[in-house]
């Protein structure tokens, strides 16, 4: 028996619909009224000075920068979660390099800081401080915010310690010089005790030293230098016009009368 091939049907053709490209909307993270600080004061007028005196002396050998941040006794928020609990203390001393630094913070939030934690810690301990700054806050230091360098001072047992991040992702002991400084990579500085007098009182001060052991001064420091050392230049013009002047009367008064002087 004979077989017939079919004829083809005449189909319509298949039209796809056009891709549509769909990006997802950004996630925006809903902005939290967040305090700045507990409104708990600082264990001492001590505690506030030694901040402000470290905050002022980065601020000074840094002028002209604005890449960078220095705070002190602010909140640092890490995770939306804990912002809501309001469940951490900022640290004494911080600062971030390569952030901007002309906008005005009240707190640091690094879900609003792309990300950037603290590169240098430093904690003014006390009795009531000491373990918490060596136990729950350096663990959070070291494994959370990766902070290269982290330091503790304890004013009433002048003990200065630091640790820097290694290679193992851990912290690191620092040795101390044999001035008993410790290096502060982060900022290419020495972190080390001075005795002396700032904001009326006299005592044990953690600052910072360059490179070749200079201290680091705050621009309120360095500005009495510069008019000291002009105050000097100053008197030391005048003692040596003085001089001339007392040379100058001691030639003519021992010089020999002039023809004219004589002759009359």
């Amino acid at each position: 028996m004979a077989t017939v091939d079919p004829e083809p049907l005449d189909l319509p053709a298949i039209v796809h619909p056009p891709r549509i490209s769909v990006t997802p909307p950004p996630i925006v993270i809903p902005r939290l009224d967040l305090p700045a600080e507990d409104g708990i004061p600082m264990e001492t007028p001590w505690h506030r000075s030694a901040m402000n005196l470290l905050i002022d002396q980065v601020h000074w050998q840094l002028r002209g920068r604005t890449d960078y941040y220095v705070g002190g006794n602010m909140f640092i928020y890490y995770g939306t979660d804990q912002a809501r609990t309001w469940s951490y203390r900022g640290p004494d001393f911080f600062f971030v390099d390569e952030v901007d630094g002309t906008r005005e913070r009240r707190s640091w939030i690094v879900f609003e800081e792309a990300g950037r934690y603290p590169d240098v810690i430093v904690e003014l301990t006390s009795p009531s401080t000491a373990d918490e700054d060596h136990g729950p806050k350096k663990t959070i230091y070291e494994r959370t915010f990766r902070t290269p360098d982290y330091f503790c001072y304890d004013p009433f047992q002048r003990l200065l310690e630091g640790w820097h991040l290694g290679q193992r992702t851990l912290y690191r002991k620092l040795k101390p010089n044999e001035r008993g400084w410790l290096w502060c990579e982060a900022l290419g500085l020495w972190l080390g005790l001075w005795e002396g007098r700032f904001q009326n009182q006299q005592a044990f001060w953690p600052r910072f030293y360059d490179r070749e052991g200079n201290l680091i001064l705050t621009e309120a420091e360095a500005e009495r230098q510069r008019a000291e050392a002009e105050r000097q230049r100053a008197e030391a013009a005048e003692t040596e016009i003085a001089r001339l002047k007392a040379l100058l009367a001691k030639q003519n008064s021992t010089s020999p009368p002039s023809d004219e002087q004589t002759s009359t």
